[in-house]
């Protein structure tokens, strides 16, 4: 794998003093103290001279952030690939131009964000990771907790929106997507058929289809959205964990995947949508009680 050549990194100089504009008479009428006329006329100064500026004072770039700003629209644009290498810090010194340290900082400011990891050592280096929507549901669930936000507030706010992803899904749903959602329930039907069904090996195949419902979405946004509430309750540490649904249970969530296939293969959004919608409102994903607070961080 082969980099592009960065662009030019070297520091642009900065003029010492923000520019300004001469008046239209010339540069000598701005201070003058009279007109033609006789008439005294205003001095360019004080809050005049800063409404008449077109320059302002411009931080320049460290040459560690156009270096990881350079990689960072290789990842994002897919020139780079997710567990790709990157070439050895001798090589890539070489091809931006910069010291080790200065090639550093820009790892750890692409290693923030979640887009490559680096090891350290003789057979380490950084590796790459496709942006991922798990670790913008991570910083999210970290605002709302900061805002005392509380699980009943998410779940509203999930049990509104994935309804709508799955009317728009009954619509634009593929054979290929509707396959795979075929395969998987085939397998849990094997599951429960078994002489002695696991509960936590089946509620585990039940949260894989709400995720392979939304793998390939009718809308980007709305399902990047509803996937990342999902992360989030799903990764929530209440005081009392949800336990595992009886099989009896299970068994009733698993005919309502059945029945949502049939109306996604039919392509039958009101169907779809309100059966999905009562499905996540009588569905125990996660306490139901108002004042439980979202907690991702424990004790």
């Amino acid at each position: 794998m082969s980099l592009t050549q960065p662009t030019d990194t070297s520091t642009p100089r900065i003029a010492p003093h923000p520019v300004r504009l001469a008046r239209a008479g010339g540069p000598d009428s701005a201070a003058a103290t009279a007109g033609s006329s006789g008439m005294p006329t205003r001095t360019l100064s004080g809050p005049l001279l800063a409404t008449n500026r077109v320059g302002q004072h411009v931080r320049v770039p460290k040459t560690a952030e156009l270096v990881a700003a350079h990689l960072r629209r290789q990842i994002v644009r897919g020139e780079l690939h997710e567990g790709d290498a990157l070439p050895p810090e001798a090589v890539l010194m070489e091809q931006f131009g910069v010291s080790r340290p200065t090639l550093r900082e820009a790892f750890r400011v692409l290693e923030s964000e979640a887009l490559i990891s680096v090891r350290r050592g003789a057979h380490g280096g950084a590796r790459v990771h496709t942006p991922n929507g798990h670790v913008a549901a991570r910083y999210t669930a970290l605002v709302l907790e900061h805002q005392h936000t509380t699980l009943a507030d998410i779940h509203t706010a999930h049990t509104h929106l994935e309804p709508t992803a799955i009317r728009l899904l009954a619509t634009t749903a593929t054979p290929t997507h509707l396959t795979h959602l075929t395969t998987h329930l085939t397998t849990t039907d094997h599951a429960l058929a078994a002489p002695h069904p696991n509960p936590t090996d089946i509620h585990t195949h039940h949260l894989n289809f709400h995720t392979l419902l939304l793998t390939t979405p009718a809308n980007h946004t709305l399902t990047m959205i509803t996937s990342m509430l999902r992360h989030i309750l799903d990764a929530t540490t209440p005081d009392t964990p949800t336990p595992t649904p009886d099989l009896t249970t299970l068994r009733h969530q698993h005919t309502t995947h059945h029945q949502l296939l049939t109306h996604l293969t039919n392509h039958d959004p009101d169907a779809a949508e309100t059966l999905w919608r009562h499905h996540l409102t009588t569905t125990p994903h996660t306490p139901h009680q108002p004042t439980t607070p979202l907690d991702l961080l424990g004790d």
